[in-house]
């Protein structure tokens, strides 16, 4: 008994040994040396916090408070160095990382491509380490003016410390992305339940699975089919970089149900209805931190039986005093093309038909969402069956739809000429001539 109780006695001071006596190694002389020869190797300047040796559960280096770059592009809340104590005496020592809440932002893809290119220039001799696995935990993108959610990473590498396999996944596992080898690339496979985007409007895929080609000079995405909103989006995708990054690829739509989509754009002015249509998109960029900014994309779309909410086209038509606030026009389709140029939008060739009316127009959407475009709209069961010259204006989400100046001065001049009606719908036929006739000479 007493020898059962001086063995755990024993080894109770072990335990405690391990865990206290690495807080009293002097390691800072080690920190210095270890962030001058990251400094040199990045070209940017790293700090360590603090840092000791820990043999309990495994001996290990832990360092705290690593930053990286003039503006802590990158942090480190703490970084494990766990070696294999099979290969300590070996030639080549072979380790195990694990990174716990690091943060990156946007402007550390500078310094990332700045290492690419230092190291296709002048390849950094790795034999004497092989670093086994990463694991990284709770890792933040700081991306400004986007919401990127957390994540986690479990990598594994090869002998020559290059990527053999890895997964990565939401910290809400709505989105999970796994990359093995495969030929001369990696396949990366995708699975999405309920995933938000992080860029551009805040849309939810339902869910998604398909897989990516990853290359040495690009990245390949054969087919993306993805259930939205009742509907399907079918899509192709490439990426290339090098000197600097492009993509291309093509989108196809049928029957998404655009209510919830549209009135992300605005509470105030959307439509509801089923949507189809198809499109090309392409852009180039430095860095890949701006290139979803410099986009360009045409898509011919068309709405089947639904409302435009927020606007009665019928008042604005018959109403040529004032500007209508709500109110709603059924439509059995509408149609037309949208140009998008980095930030800036165009709706051309824009028609709209139902039973009552019909209507055309052009709206162009600048990059601080302000309205400026066109359009007629003709009451088809009017007895003079004049198309409304419309003016459109404001911003998106609160859009100002008026009848033109020269269609109001119009309708007075007629009047006054030949009287209420017949004058009135020659006043405002003679209006959106001359709209048409100053129209062919405005650039786009």
């Amino acid at each position: 008994m007493k020898k059962n109780k001086k063995i755990l006695i024993g080894i109770l001071v072990l335990i405690s040994v391990l865990i206290i006596l690495p807080f009293f190694i002097p390691i800072r002389t080690y920190l210095n040396e270890a962030e001058k020869l990251a400094s040199d190797q990045l070209g940017v300047p790293v700090s360590i916090s603090t840092g000791h040796f820990v043999f309990f559960p495994s001996p290990r280096v832990v360092i705290s408070g690593l930053k990286v770059g003039k503006d802590s592009e990158l942090e480190v809340e703490q970084l494990a160095v766990i070696p294999s104590l099979s290969t300590i005496f070996s030639e080549t020592r072979v380790i195990d990382v694990e990174v716990t809440n690091p943060i990156v932002k946007k402007t550390a893809i500078g310094i990332v491509s700045s290492i690419l290119d230092k190291r296709s220039e002048s390849p950094i001799e790795t034999d004497a380490i092989n670093i086994r696995h990463i694991n990284i935990d709770q890792l933040t993108l700081d991306w400004p003016g986007i919401k990127l959610p957390v994540l986690t990473m479990d990598i594994n590498l090869t002998k020559a410390n290059q990527l053999e396999s890895a997964k990565l996944e939401t910290k809400d596992a709505t989105l999970t992305l796994n990359i093995a080898p495969k030929a001369d690339a990696h396949l990366i496979s995708v699975s999405m339940k309920k995933w938000t985007l992080p860029i551009g409007l805040p849309l939810t895929i339902e869910s998604a699975e398909f897989d990516m080609h990853l290359k040495s000079d690009h990245l390949e995405v054969p087919r993306v089919d993805l259930d939205m909103y009742g509907g399907k989006v079918t899509a192709n995708l490439n990426v290339f970089w090098g000197k600097n990054w492009r993509t291309n690829g093509n989108v196809k739509v049928v029957n998404l149900s655009v209510k919830s989509p549209s009135r992300l754009v605005s509470k105030s002015v959307y439509l509801s209805g089923s949507l189809s249509g198809s499109g090309h998109f392409s852009g180039s960029a430095k860095d890949i931190g701006t290139l979803a900014d410099h986009i360009n994309a045409d898509f011919k779309f068309k709405v089947n039986d639904g409302v435009l909410h927020g606007l009665d086209l019928i008042k604005v038509a018959s109403i040529l005093t004032k500007q209508t606030v709500g109110g709603e026009t059924a439509f059995d389709e509408f149609s037309g093309t949208l140009n998008a140029k980095g930030q800036q939008y165009d709706l051309n060739d824009l028609k709209m038909s139902s039973g009552l009316l019909s209507g055309s127009g052009r709206v162009k959407i600048n990059a601080n969402k302000e309205l400026d475009g066109t359009g007629e709209v003709a009451l088809k069961r009017s007895i003079s069956l004049v198309a409304i010259p419309l003016d459109i204006s404001g911003t998106i989400e609160n859009p100002v739809v008026l009848p033109s100046k020269a269609a109001l001065a119009g309708a007075v001049a007629g009047t006054a000429i030949l009287g209420p009606g017949l004058g009135t719908s020659v006043g405002i036929k003679a209006a959106g001539a001359i709209d048409k006739f100053k129209g062919l000479f405005q650039d786009d």
